[in-house]
């Protein structure tokens, strides 16, 4: 049987780091505050929407919801991004995505402020993280990979990791991190030939490749850590990730569940993008 990978402990682990921090903040009336942005209804942004709140309220963090209809204009979307990054009392941004089809995603991710970018979706904050600004938010789910990893002591140097996925949002943010930690990278895709081979050969993978029990036990070998960043339905609709759990779970070291693995430390890793962000902003009003 696998080592559980849960996040719960991580996504903890985290909060409490934070805990001094908020207090010193709200000592001087201080009270961080992220603005969630949503477009329609989809129950998925919604699950995570709730999560969110959930989270900040327990801590005392603010969530300033932005609900607005899925066939929102694109200059409607921009314009009130505009007003969000003019708003002093939100520190950072949330916005839900894909968009819906037919706007501009590049172009609304770049209306907003990098310093108010706490989940890593603008050209400046991508940029950034691929020239090791520290300045920059990360995407939080890819942040929190690597969180889940080191909570659980899990080395990274010198390991061979395999990302399975090349997205903005996870697959090569990620890569670009585990490089920063002096991992040797290898990125594979659909079009990756003797994928399963490259798999077995890894310390680490983390797969976010977006298909539901896509990696089985043929990927796998004894001593490896698996890491499923996946969100997928299987053919009972039920909630899964890119790992055949069942299939592999007595296979490999340690695995992370879907659910109750990396998505429980990616709310932790936005509140402390927000929080850093708020003791940033008030710090240069002050100046």
């Amino acid at each position: 049987m696998a080592y559980l990978l849960k996040g719960a402990p991580a996504g903890k682990a985290i909060a409490q780091q934070l805990e001094e921090r908020i207090e010193k903040l709200a000592s001087k009336g201080i009270v961080p505050a992220a603005a969630i942005v949503r477009l329609g209804e989809n129950p998925d942004d919604i699950s995570y929407e709730k999560s969110v709140v959930k989270k900040f309220e327990k801590h005392g963090l603010k969530t300033v919801l932005v609900t607005m209809p899925s066939d929102t204009k694109e200059e409607e979307l921009i314009a009130k991004l505009t007003e969000i990054n003019d708003d002093e009392k939100i520190n950072g941004v949330l916005m839900m995505r894909p968009l819906p089809k037919g706007l501009d995603e590049k172009r609304i991710c770049d209306t907003l402020l990098a310093a108010k970018d706490a989940d890593g979706i603008t050209s400046k904050s991508m940029a950034g993280l691929y020239a090791g600004d520290e300045n920059v938010f990360a995407p939080c789910t890819a942040e929190a990979c690597l969180e889940l990893l080191k909570f659980n002591n899990i080395e990274l140097k010198g390991k061979n990791v395999v990302v399975l996925g090349r997205s903005l949002v996870i697959g090569k943010p990620v890569s670009m991190m585990l490089m920063k930690e002096n991992a040797t990278v290898t990125i594979c895709h659909s079009k990756t030939k003797n994928i399963e081979e490259i798999c077995k050969n890894a310390d680490i993978i983390i797969s976010a490749i977006g298909r539901a029990k896509y990696l089985n036990k043929s990927f796998t070998s004894s001593n490896q850590v698996i890491i499923d960043v996946g969100i997928n339905y299987d053919e009972n609709n039920k909630l899964c990730g890119d790992v055949d759990f069942e299939n592999v779970e007595g296979c490999v070291n340690a695995v992370s569940p879907v659910p109750g693995g990396v998505g429980s430390v990616t709310t932790s890793v936005l509140m402390r993008h927000i929080v850093i962000s708020c003791e940033r902003m008030n710090c240069q009003n002050k100046g």
